[in-house]
């Protein structure tokens, strides 16, 4: 159908669907008429406009994807109308084809930099006009499959970020129930005191650090460090804290009952063996964990310890010397069988033993230098006046000050033990 501009309502709907629609803009009746009724004949519609004014009036109602516009014309020139028209906003491309007698490489550059798409010499060539018109097609095909494309995309990203969004508040709230496993960041047992840090890498982590009771003046000291990051590692630090909770006796791994109602614990090296059977056996992950556990007694001050891959346990001593603990040790969940060797010494009154994970040992700075065990030492030494709890935030500032940056790139986690001696014990 061939619509003039007084057909204009019955012709323009922005809601159509069909064949492509060309604008027509010629002020010569005759010229616009020829060009209309070849672009009918190959199945266009067409609207024509005897102006650029009278086109840019078309363009507020239908957004055409293509317009065929003659370039001298009396008011608003075909150059003119061309940059108004690719200057209106719109969703779609709008292939813009000038009709121009003009050949001067200047005057072709004048139309390329307003937005032209294509120039046709008059005399129109139909068969050039056809050509042109099938090249236009092909691009605003294109381009309408990138539109839906990048719509596409536009959805996936909303819905991702709407599955982020509801993972990240899944992950705050797993952060609090994490910190929920070590809500008592300070313990006071009579005979010693306990102090933790952690802080993990993520929005959750795999480190995890407390104490528990084995009896009136015996106490269970650990630190554990599961491999990788992220949620399935934070699965893995909150069942082991089951198996190392004190408010849950009977399913404390450590714990045996003895005679009567009395209580008992199994040799800190049994601990390690036990949950590396479990781990194997039971737990059938493709996890495993390092840990140092300790049994104090607080009668006497004598601990036993067993390492399992996790950095060297220390005693800071009274008079500011350090003891370094531990012979290694296999991780737990890794070799079936591993044997695990246990150390024994004696605290005083005044030292304090320490546990660490390697996210502190193992911290880069910004070379990518470990911080290492005697860098370790050395901290611990500047910061030794300091009580426990103000020791552990030095110990934190200091590592910031090492990496350069207050974020680091594993969990970091600690436990400190002072004892105070024998007559404290609850």
């Amino acid at each position: 159908m061939v619509v003039g501009l007084s057909d204009e309502k019955a012709g323009i709907d922005l809601g159509s669907a069909g064949p492509l629609t060309v604008l027509v803009v010629d002020d010569s009746k005759a010229q616009r008429r020829v060009l209309a009724l070849q672009l009918q004949r190959w199945g266009y519609n067409v609207v024509e406009a005897g102006s650029g004014e009278e086109a840019l009036e078309a363009c507020q109602s239908k957004a055409f994807e293509m317009v065929l516009s003659d370039w001298m014309m009396p008011g608003m020139t075909g150059l003119q109308f061309c940059s108004k028209f690719k200057a209106m906003p719109r969703e779609g491309y709008g292939y813009f084809i000038l009709l121009t007698s003009k050949s001067e490489k200047a005057e072709v550059a004048d139309g390329l930099e307003v937005g032209a798409d294509d120039f046709l010499s008059k005399p129109v060539s139909a068969d050039e006009l056809r050509a042109r018109l099938r090249a236009g097609e092909r691009i605003l095909g294109m381009q309408r499959e990138l539109v839906q494309k990048n719509r596409l995309v536009g959805t996936t990203l909303e819905e991702l970020q709407k599955l982020y969004d509801s993972l990240d508040r899944d992950l705050i709230e797993a952060r609090k129930l994490q910190e929920g496993l070590m809500r008592d960041r300070f313990r006071d047992y009579g005979g010693g005191t306990v102090s933790l840090l952690l802080k993990p890498s993520g929005h959750v982590g795999g480190d995890l650090v407390g104490s528990f009771a084995i009896t009136e003046n015996r106490l269970g000291l650990f630190s554990v460090d599961v491999s990788g990051h992220g949620v399935a590692s934070a699965m893995m630090t909150a069942r082991l804290a089951g198996l190392l909770s004190g408010a849950s006796p009977d399913q404390n791994i450590a714990l045996v009952a003895g005679p009567g109602d009395v209580r008992d614990a199994y040799a800190p090296w049994l601990v390690a063996t036990r949950l590396n059977r479990l781990m194997l056996e039971d737990f059938q992950v493709d996890q495993y964990f390092t840990l140092a556990y300790a049994e104090v007694d607080l009668s006497t001050g004598i601990f036993a310890l067993t390492q399992a891959g996790h950095p060297h346990p220390m005693v800071l001593r009274k008079g500011g010397t350090i003891d370094v603990l531990g012979e290694g040790g296999m991780p737990i969940g890794l070799f079936e069988g591993a044997v695990y060797e246990q150390v024994t010494g004696v605290l005083q009154p005044g030292d304090r033993l320490l546990l660490t994970s390697d996210g502190v040992t193992e911290c880069p700075d910004a070379a990518g230098a470990e911080l290492g065990g005697e860098g370790l030492e050395r901290m611990l030494s500047a910061n030794a006046a300091l009580p426990s709890a103000d020791l552990l935030e030095a110990l934190v500032w200091d590592l910031s000050t090492h990496a350069g940056s207050s974020e680091f790139p594993d969990d970091v986690s600690a436990l400190v033990f002072d004892y105070r001696g024998p007559g404290s014990a609850l």
